[in-house]
C-alpha cells in the first residue's frame, strides 16, 4: 500500500507504466494491463446479463458529427483534432527545411475529417440515429474505446489517452432514470468486490467558460451527474473512477432519435475510467498484484 511514497515516481521506478516524456501519456507494462483485462470482465460479470448490443469504436470519430455535438462550445480546452500534411512537393521541401531547422513545422498541416474521440459514447448517438425509432424497449449498448482529453498532469491519474468502458441506454426518461440508478447501486457493489475506499457524489463536467459555469451549476442542482472518486493522488481531492450520467433529451434532440411513441429520446449512461480503477487498486493494495487481497484477486482473475 503506497501512503507516503511518491505515487508517480515508483509507478516509472517499477515499471508498471513506463514514462514516453509527455505527461499524460504513458506505456502500460503487462502486469497493468493484466489489472486492466481484469476489471473489463468484472463489469461484464454485472452488465453482460442484460444483453447488450456490443460496440468498439476506433479512437477517432467522423469530424463533422464532432462538431455537430456541440463539444467545442462546453470543452474546447479538452478536444484534440487530427491534423495532416496535403501539400506539394514544394510544400513538403518548406515542411523539411523548417523541421531540419528546429523552425515550427505544424503551419504546413491541415485538419483532417477526423477528430479524437472525447469519450466512447460520442460516436454512438448518430449511428442510432440512422436505426429509425427505438422498438419499445429502448436501446442498451456496451462501449469502449481510447479517448483523448489535453489536460497535461503529473497525476498519474489524469491521463490524455484514456480508455473509458461504457453502458448507454436511449429510451423513455423512465427506462433511462431506472438504469442509472440501478447501475449506481451496481457500481457500489462493482467496487466493493474492489476493496478500495469510495464515496458517490454529486457531480458537474469542467464546462468552459462563464456559460459553462451556469450549466455546471445547474447540471449540479438536477443532479445529472454523480461520480464514485477513489482517492489515488490525493485524499483531499479523491479522483472519479466511474460516472453515472443523465443527458435527459440532449442527444435525442440533437440526432433526432425517437421513441416507438415519437417522443424524443432520453439516454444515460455509466462510466468506467479503466486506467483510474486500475491506479486505484495498485495505490490501495501495492506494485505487486501478486501480493494483493485473495477476494480482489478473485474478483479479477477469478
Amino acid at each position: 500500500m503506497c501512503t507516503e511514497c511518491d505515487f508517480r515516481t515508483e509507478l516509472f521506478k517499477r515499471r508498471i507504466l513506463v514514462d514516453t516524456g509527455i505527461d499524460g501519456l504513458p506505456a502500460r507494462s503487462g502486469m497493468f494491463e493484466s489489472v486492466i483485462t481484469g476489471f473489463d470482465n468484472l463489469i461484464t460479470s454485472f452488465g453482460g446479463g442484460d444483453h447488450p448490443e456490443v460496440m468498439r469504436f476506433p479512437p477517432a470519430m467522423n469530424r463533422a458529427r464532432f462538431e455537430k455535438s456541440g463539444y467545442m462550445k462546453s470543452f474546447p480546452q479538452l478536444a484534440g483534432t487530427i491534423h495532416a500534411f496535403n501539400g506539394t512537393d514544394k510544400g513538403h521541401a518548406t515542411l523539411l527545411d523548417k523541421l531540419m531547422g528546429g523552425e515550427d513545422w505544424t503551419d504546413q498541416q491541415e485538419a483532417t475529417d477526423v477528430v479524437l474521440a472525447p469519450a466512447a459514447c460520442y460516436p454512438l448517438y448518430p449511428t442510432v440515429a440512422e436505426l429509425g425509432p427505438l422498438p419499445d424497449e429502448g436501446r442498451l449498448y456496451d462501449l469502449q474505446s481510447y479517448c483523448f482529453r489535453r489536460e497535461p498532469s503529473k497525476d498519474p491519474a489524469r491521463m490524455q489517452m484514456f480508455r473509458m468502458r461504457e453502458y448507454v441506454r436511449i429510451g423513455t426518461p423512465d427506462q433511462v432514470t431506472d438504469f442509472r440508478q440501478t447501475w449506481l447501486d451496481r457500481g457500489r457493489e462493482l467496487m466493493s468486490k474492489l476493496a478500495v475506499p469510495f464515496d458517490v457524489d454529486v457531480a458537474n463536467d469542467p464546462f468552459f467558460g462563464r456559460a459553462g459555469r451556469m450549466l455546471a451549476n445547474n447540471q449540479r442542482d438536477q443532479r445529472l451527474k454523480f461520480e464514485l472518486l477513489v482517492p489515488i493522488e490525493s485524499t483531499e481531492k479523491p479522483t472519479a473512477c466511474l460516472s453515472f450520467n443523465y443527458h435527459q433529451d440532449h442527444f435525442g434532440t440533437l440526432w433526432g432519435i425517437r421513441t416507438a411513441k415519437d417522443e424524443v429520446a432520453h439516454t444515460a449512461c455509466v462510466g468506467f475510467g479503466m486506467e483510474r480503477v486500475a491506479l486505484a487498486l495498485f495505490k490501495h493494495h501495492g506494485f505487486d498484484t501478486r501480493e494483493w487481497p485473495a477476494p480482489v484477486r478473485k474478483a479479477l482473475w477469478g
